[in-house]
């Protein structure tokens, strides 16, 4: 931090006076001694005083300005790099004048070359919110605006701009879903009412390739609302290469039990939203595979049956045109089939076979290079790391090795032969970008500074986008070489908004580890700027705790961080966030340890680190708090009925309160079925511990919450009556599980804030 004086200081610091050596032949040597106390004093008041007059100068963080865009980023929307590799794009929008753009620009020089499309020179049209390119940019897929159904799924009103004739068409009258350009841009497939539909860009017609699909029951193309929620994918549909087929997912909801909402709305009465939600436990959908041939209008079914075939969670062409790869796995998710379907005859193959005692991650990693051999990521030596196999699922290579994770992988570069990747081999909360080559030889750390970083890579792979955020860095955008990451020159900083953030008051995170268990887990404090180790503070303590999650990371700030810097300052309260036991990028083991007992050792190590930091002289052991959102609320209302005695308050939003009452991928995933692991589901719920409340206890849950059912929250509550515990509790109206939208946020923060301050 740098000590910033006020005029009156600095005349004080600057004024003439007279030399030590004068003072002292006037005082005499015998009185030196208390001379050199007397001005130590006066300097250290000096220095205090100035301090003090900062702080005072400095304004507190407030909760309106953390929720109306005072703190807002600045970014790149959107950015796409174009097949040259030579220019990007970015989706830009003008707030003054309202107008949407599509902007290209030089990679070297950074200068705006052309606008591909402004929303201003599209008559009826004020603004767009999303845009794709056809694969040979002839052509722009926009949408005007969205109707979020859940997480990841929306419904849209969807243009096709022609770059050249400058027209654009709509694709659909009706909200569709996942409109896709075909490789040669000539036409688009997309989802409506749960059948899937091909619409011809040159002659206009459209023809609905499926005929089942109904709400409930049969979707076609689309995922059903758990594989949107686990799996992390909408679209289940895929053009072949050469866009002669279209595979697809069909999902047969019919037997999953469906939940039902009440959406209260403004009309005299609710109205009920249904939907099918599988439950740990219960039946989910029937998924198959299906190829549609386009040039004949049919369709053939794809036997999976002799792999593990419960969940389809992923479908990618290969680079063989009449090949196409499907993940499957059975129900505990703990092995992994790669499949590869020959479309001519309809025959498969198990390519690879990936099992864990515990379960397999799905992710988008799989890449396959012109020989059809393949990129693949694994756990299977303890860490997450780059595989390389032959087109036969014979392995090559493993290409990266180390007590470190890779995070992402960002692709291939066929001309240098270079692998790129994000990984944590610069410490756990860190990432850093690298390229290394497929032998595992000669890697290279391509980003620069130590904190959180991410590349976007040109399409040719000679350059590479760097954002760059740390705890102390908004985000900052470079351009870079990729084969040495040598820095070209900074497209954008926050630099306005960190220097706006100058004037308020925000104290550091200070990053550490701390001994739990046996385990060092990382772990960050947020102190008051005027703190004084000879006070006592109390202890506020902020966790998620979920499954491969990571809360203490070394990256720019979000809402809470906003939300927890005012409390720090304002309320004189010491922040701490700890990644316990089960969370991520410490490895397989660090990882997988909770399997079948979610909320077990992970409530175990919150309770050891309040008790803990409860020890430090400047902490207030009598004055400790935590809270969470989500499986973060799970854990809260663990730690304040288990360890009474620990902690004295707990806010839970949005809390799971039973994994029996929560979605099948996911519970399953890490417990079982209830059927298979009663104790594990039932004796680590917070439904189980209610009689051991003392302390205060504020519960937040949605009304519309598609994801943890307001169910959860209701059945607490009732717990907690029959138990006689007095307790705040607050919902709100057809919020979802977010609760957002309006003033939401900064009421549910508000009420949070003043249970804070009457209660800890």
């Amino acid at each position: 931090m740098v000590l910033r004086l006020n005029k009156a200081s600095k005349a004080y610091l600057t004024k003439k006076r007279p030399s030590l050596s004068q003072k002292i032949s006037k005082l005499g040597l015998s009185k030196f001694n208390t001379l050199k106390k007397i001005i130590s004093l006066s300097f250290l008041l000096l220095f205090f005083t100035a301090f003090s007059t900062l702080l005072a100068q400095q304004k507190e963080i407030s909760l309106e300005e953390i929720f109306n865009g005072t703190f807002r980023t600045e970014g790149l929307d959107v950015l796409r790099s174009l097949n040259n590799g030579k220019e990007y794009a970015v989706l830009n929008f003008d707030r003054q004048s309202k107008n949407s753009t599509v902007d290209v620009y030089d990679y070297k020089s950074g200068e705006k070359v052309r606008t591909l499309l402004n929303s201003k020179d599209l008559n009826g049209i004020q603004k767009f919110i999303s845009y794709e390119l056809s694969k040979d940019e002839s052509k722009i897929l926009f949408a005007t605006d969205r109707e979020p159904i859940f997480r990841r799924s929306s419904l849209g009103t969807f243009y096709v701009y022609d770059i050249k004739t400058k027209e654009f068409k709509l694709v659909s009258t009706n909200k569709v879903q996942e409109p896709t350009f075909s490789n040669d841009g000539s036409k688009i497939a997309y989802g409506f009412e749960n059948n899937l539909y091909i619409k011809d860009l040159n002659s206009g017609e459209t023809k609905q390739i499926t005929q089942d699909g109904k709400k409930n029951s049969i979707i076609n193309g689309i995922t059903d609302w758990v594989y949107e929620e686990e799996f992390a994918f909408v679209r289940a549909f895929e053009w072949s290469k050469t866009d002669d087929k279209i595979a697809y997912i069909k999902f047969d909801e019919t037997e999953v039990p469906q939940f039902t909402m009440d959406i209260y709305g403004n009309d005299l009465y609710p109205k009920a939203d249904t939907f099918k939600y599988p439950k740990a436990g219960e039946a989910n959908s029937k998924v198959s595979l299906h190829i549609y041939d386009v040039s004949t209008d049919k369709t053939v079914a794809v036997d999976l049956s002799k792999y593990n075939n419960y969940y389809i969670p992923r479908l990618l062409w290969t680079q063989e045109n009449n090949l196409v790869s499907v993940q499957l796995t059975n129900r505990h998710q703990n092995v992994v089939d790669l499949v590869f379907v020959n479309t001519t005859d309809n025959s498969s193959k198990l390519i690879l076979k990936e099992k864990d005692d515990a379960y397999v991650d799905i992710t988008d990693n799989l890449t396959f290079l012109n020989n059809n051999s393949f990129f693949w990521t694994s756990e299977k030596d303890g860490w997450n790391h780059i595989y390389q196999y032959d087109g036969n699922g014979k392995l090559l290579n493993q290409v990266t090795k180390g007590p470190w994770e890779v995070t992402k992988y960002y692709g291939f570069d066929q001309n240098t032969g270079r692998v790129y990747y994000q990984s944590t081999e610069n410490g756990s909360i860190n990432r850093d970008v690298y390229s290394i080559l497929p032998s595992g030889k000669n890697k290279a750390r391509l980003s620069q500074k130590t904190g959180t970083n991410s590349a976007d890579f040109s399409a040719d792979y000679t350059y590479f986008i760097n954002t760059f955020s740390d705890s102390e860095t908004p985000y900052v955008y470079t351009l870079h070489q990729a084969k040495n990451g040598k820095l070209l020159r900074e497209i954008k900083n926050n630099n306005d908004l960190k220097n706006r953030l100058a004037s308020y008051k925000i104290s550091p995170k200070e990053f550490s580890t701390i001994k739990i268990n046996g385990e060092d887990l990382n772990m960050y404090m947020i102190k008051p700027l005027d703190f004084d180790d000879t006070k006592e503070y109390p202890l506020f303590m902020y966790q998620y705790s979920g499954p491969g999650s990571q809360n203490v990371a070394n990256r720019w700030m979000g809402r809470n961080d906003y939300w927890h810097e005012m409390l720090a300052n304002e309320q004189d309260i010491i922040i701490v966030c700890v990644d316990v036991r089960g969370t991520g990028f410490k490895g397989r083991d660090f990882k997988k340890m909770t399997q079948k007992e979610l909320g077990k050792y992970e409530v175990q190590d919150q309770i050891a680190v309040a008790k803990k930091l409860g020890g430090l002289p400047y902490i207030d052991a009598n004055r400790t708090g935590i809270w969470g959102w989500s499986y973060g609320g799970f854990m809260s209302s663990n730690a304040l009925f288990q360890a009474p005695d620990t902690f004295e308050m707990a806010i839970a939003v949005a809390p799971v309160t039973s994994w029996r009452f929560y979605d099948s991928i996911y519970t399953e995933r890490y417990m079982q079925t209830p059927q298979e692991n009663p104790t594990g589901y039932d004796e680590n719920s917070p439904l189980s511990h209610v009689n051991g409340l003392k302390g205060k206890f504020l519960l937040v849950h949605g009304s519309a919450d598609d994801n943890v059912h307001v169910q959860n929250s209701m059945r607490l509550v009732e717990a907690l009556v029959q138990a006689n515990k007095q307790f705040d509790w607050r919902i709100y109206p057809d919020k979802n599980h977010g609760i957002y939208g309006g003033n939401t946020s900064l009421h549910l923060y508000t009420l949070m804030t003043n249970f804070i301050k009457s209660n800890l």
